[in-house]
C-alpha cells in the first residue's frame, strides 16, 4: 500500500557531504512526522533527525550544526542533508515515517529499506 524508497547513500571522504532523500508512494493520504534513524553494524538503531508536518526539527547531539532534515509536504519526501561527515557517520540510514493510507482514519508507521552510507578515505 504505502513504500518508502531511500536513496542517496554510498562512499564519501572524512569531510565529504551526502544527502538522502526518501519518498514515500503509494496510498498515501497525508505523512506525518518523519524521521531519520541509523545502524551501525553491533550496535542498536538511532534516531538521527526528526521533523514534524509543520517543520519543527530535532537532532541527535552528535550530529547537530553538521546535519539537515527537511520535508516537501506535498511530494511526501523527507531529506537529510549530511555535511563534514566522520567515519564514525557510517551505517545504515533509515526512513521512517507516520502515514495516513487513503481511506483510512488510523496512522501506520513506515520504514523504508535502509541506504547504506560509508565514511571512509
Amino acid at each position: 500500500q504505502v513504500q518508502l524508497v531511500e536513496s542517496g547513500g554510498g562512499l564519501v571522504q572524512p569531510g565529504g557531504s551526502l544527502r538522502l532523500s526518501c519518498a514515500a508512494s503509494g496510498s498515501v493520504a497525508s505523512t506525518y512526522t518523519m524521521t531519520w534513524y541509523r545502524q551501525a553494524p553491533g550496535k542498536q538503531r538511532d534516531l538521527v533527525a526528526v521533523i514534524t508536518t509543520g517543520g519543527a526539527t530535532n537532532y541527535r547531539d552528535s550530529v547537530k550544526g553538521r546535519f539537515t532534515i527537511s520535508r516537501d509536504n506535498a511530494k511526501n519526501t523527507v531529506s537529510l542533508q549530511m555535511n563534514s561527515l566522520k567515519p564514525e557517520d557510517t551505517a545504515v540510514y533509515y526512513c521512517h515515517a507516520n502515514v495516513r493510507v487513503q481511506g483510512m482514519d488510523s496512522i501506520t508507521d513506515y520504514w523504508g529499506q535502509g541506504t547504506q552510507v560509508t565514511v571512509s578515505s
